[in-house]
């Protein structure tokens, strides 16, 4: 099989012929049919103290299932996380990392709601959004954060405003239902609200934590770090929450089984609808990296095998 492999920080990416893995015990071998760009994975490839699997998100057809699998059995359909080599023909999936994907929906669909929308809604929960309260959504306009805007208003979000890199993207934050939208660089955000939601981290968090009304919300989910004061905290009377989605998979799969359906339901009834801003073939993945770091993506980056 091809798979996509670096040999040194920052270094280029290439395909190699691999053999194909063998699932075991509590996995399955999956054929990937799409397979998604997160932002945590491309900073691994520049920042990470030496070359990692790249994996991530990956959605297709189960082959094989290894002992003690339960769930699922060669032909069924699923979507997951996938912990060592994602970016290939074949990987592998742990079973408790693993969601079934309906029969009409297809692949690029299922790696652009599920995954992304997971942490989204994750995020949303852990938010506690009452009715009516007002979000603030960070890289409104990627794979996560444009699912983030729609599951607001579906969670009756009484306003919601979208905060991205640079102008070109605010017409597209708007389309998913957001009734404003602001630039990192605006010296003011407006209206202070009750939720942030914030996939940025780094110098952000300090205007995002500004943002924030007395007693307000910022749910913290980016792999990009940064500082809070605890007096910024202390004056206004706001809560900073760390997300992980691996977390909810691993020690709570009744909450991420409930999530998933939640997601699957609102886009039957047509109420989330996931963009996907290129599909990129595996020799191309430098490109589909180029377009998460340029931040240039509106919606999902997904890689087709």
């Amino acid at each position: 099989m091809r798979r996509v492999r670096y040999e040194s920080t920052g270094g280029p990416l290439f395909l190699e012929e691999a053999p194909v893995p063998a699932p075991g015990p509590g996995e399955l071998l999956v054929r990937c049919e799409a397979v998604g760009v997160t932002l945590p994975m491309v900073r691994k490839v520049t920042e990470a103290a030496e070359p990692v699997p790249l994996g991530g998100e990956i959605a297709g057809e189960v082959v094989a299932a290894g002992p003690g699998v339960t769930r699922f059995r060669a032909g069924d359909r699923v979507a997951g996380l996938c912990f060592g080599y994602g970016y290939a023909e074949f990987a592998v999936l742990h079973e408790t990392m693993t969601t079934p994907v309906p029969d009409d929906a297809d692949a690029v669909t299922a790696i652009a709601l599920v995954r992304s929308g997971l942490v989204a809604l994750g995020a949303l929960d852990a938010a506690r959004l009452a009715p009516g309260e007002s979000v603030l959504v960070t890289s409104a306009a990627s794979g996560v954060g444009h699912l983030a805007v729609q599951l607001a208003r579906a969670r009756g979000a009484g306003r919601v405003l979208g905060a991205v890199s640079g102008p070109d993207k605010a017409d597209f934050v708007r389309s998913l239902g957001a009734d404003d939208c602001v630039l990192y660089g605006d010296d003011d955000w407006g209206e202070p609200v009750d939720c942030v939601l914030d996939a940025v981290g780094g110098d952000l968090l300090t205007p995002a934590l500004a943002a924030l009304a007395p007693h307000g919300r910022l749910v913290a989910y980016s792999s990009g770090g940064g500082t809070v004061r605890a007096y910024d905290l202390l004056v206004g009377a706001k809560s900073v929450i760390g997300f992980q989605m691996a977390l909810i998979a691993r020690g709570r799969p009744e909450l991420y089984e409930r999530w998933r359906q939640e997601l699957w339901q609102l886009f039957a009834e047509g109420a989330l609808k996931p963009a996907v801003h290129g599909e990129f073939a595996l020799e191309d993945v430098a490109a589909a990296h180029a377009a998460v770091t340029g931040r240039t993506n509106l919606g999902k980056v997904v890689l087709r095998p």
